[in-house]
């Protein structure tokens, strides 16, 4: 079968012929139909989330279940799933109380492929850019069957990732006020997470007017082009009247932008780190700024329970309240990978999809 190899840091990414194994216990093989292309793909490539080598990349996809291993009663052969990375033990304490984002016993990383007569890693438990993956279980989730592949494919990260930061771990409540830094995939549906929620206000920032543009048309209110020149924190606080807002989300991994989205909260608010910046990244706040009961807290993953929240965003497509469509600028091949990959890191694409489409 056909997958995109990563197998050199920094270098292209090679598709090629890779073998997969057949499922063991608690385990699924899936038949990818639809791949999204996601920062966090490039981030492994550049060695901004070191990884493992070979790897078989994509994590943010769906398709058809092709054969379980023994064990398997969640899903049957012929169902349509999204791929969640979150390879969940589903007995520790956090998977316990619904916290799978936190789970005691992630999974080591596997390696089902074979590229070159040597193992292949998967990637973020998912490895969705090839024809046929293997994944635990708990990563294979069933989804109405009335779902199109290229937009359930988004739900499985982009999607869950934004609108989760917002309705899962912040929590904002109706009539609340809001600043998105980063208006890229991920902050595109922190803003879709924001109108579902019914924040009053959702003020976006970025350096791109296009990626400004999508923000319009996904439920921002005010724009900010900080490539103009402008000071975001002191345009956020005369937009509110001076008292700033309740709600900040960081959403593209900048530490300049996680210390401006602090500046901009109002006393009592929250500031959400959704964006991923390289692993040894610091940043500074200031201290007694917290004293008004200001938080600052993180987010993995929209802080999801894939089983629950997957299906509930494939209905909330299926009944038009949630845009996906819209989201996806292009459709690629395969074999087009290394294009897709220039195409995101110019800017031009909310999400590429690949239309992927296992041969029998």
């Amino acid at each position: 079968m056909k997958a995109a190899v990563f197998h050199e840091r920094g270098g292209r990414v090679a598709v090629e012929e890779v073998g997969v194994r057949d499922p063991v216990e608690g385990e699924v093989r899936v038949a990818i139909q639809a791949a999204g292309l996601c920062h966090s793909d490039v981030s492994a490539i550049n060695g901004t989330y070191p990884t493992p080598l070979p790897t078989v990349l994509g994590h943010e996809g769906a398709g058809f279940v092709e054969a379980v291993g023994p064990g398997v009663r969640t899903v049957r052969e012929g169902d349509p799933i999204v791929i969640s990375t979150l390879a969940h033990c589903g007995y520790c304490p956090a998977c316990a109380i619904g916290r799978p984002t936190l789970c005691y016993e992630p999974p080591r990383p596997q390696t089902p492929f074979t590229f070159r007569g040597q193992p292949a890693y998967t990637f973020a438990n998912a490895s969705t850019f090839a024809e046929r993956t293997l994944v635990r279980a708990s990563c294979a989730v069933p989804i109405p069957r009335g779902m199109p592949m290229p937009q359930a494919a988004l739900i499985g990260c982009g999607i869950v990732t934004g609108v989760g930061a917002v309705l899962n771990r912040a929590k904002v409540e109706t009539g609340q006020a809001m600043a998105v830094f980063g208006a890229g995939g991920i902050g595109l549906n922190v803003i879709q997470g924001g109108v579902l929620a019914g924040a009053s206000r959702i003020i976006v920032v970025d350096l791109v007017q296009q990626k400004l543009d999508w923000a319009r048309r996904f439920g921002a209110t005010d724009l900010l082009d900080v490539s103009t020149g402008i000071d975001p924190v002191q345009a956020i606080r005369d937009l509110t009247g001076g008292r700033g807002v309740d709600h900040s989300f960081e959403a593209v991994g900048s530490l300049a932008a996680i210390e401006q989205a602090f500046a901009v909260l109002a006393p009592g608010a929250t500031l959400t780190i959704v964006g991923v910046p390289r692993l040894d990244a610091k940043t500074e706040i200031l201290v007694n700024a917290l004293r008004l009961d200001r938080t600052v807290q993180g987010c993995r993953y929209g802080s999801a329970r894939p089983q629950r929240d997957f299906p509930m965003l494939a209905d909330l497509y299926l009944k038009g309240r949630l845009k996906i469509d819209e989201l996806i600028t292009r459709h690629y091949q395969l074999d087009d990978i290394n294009q897709a990959i220039e195409d995101l890191e110019r800017g031009e694409l909310a999400r590429g999809v690949f239309d992927v489409a296992a041969d029998s």
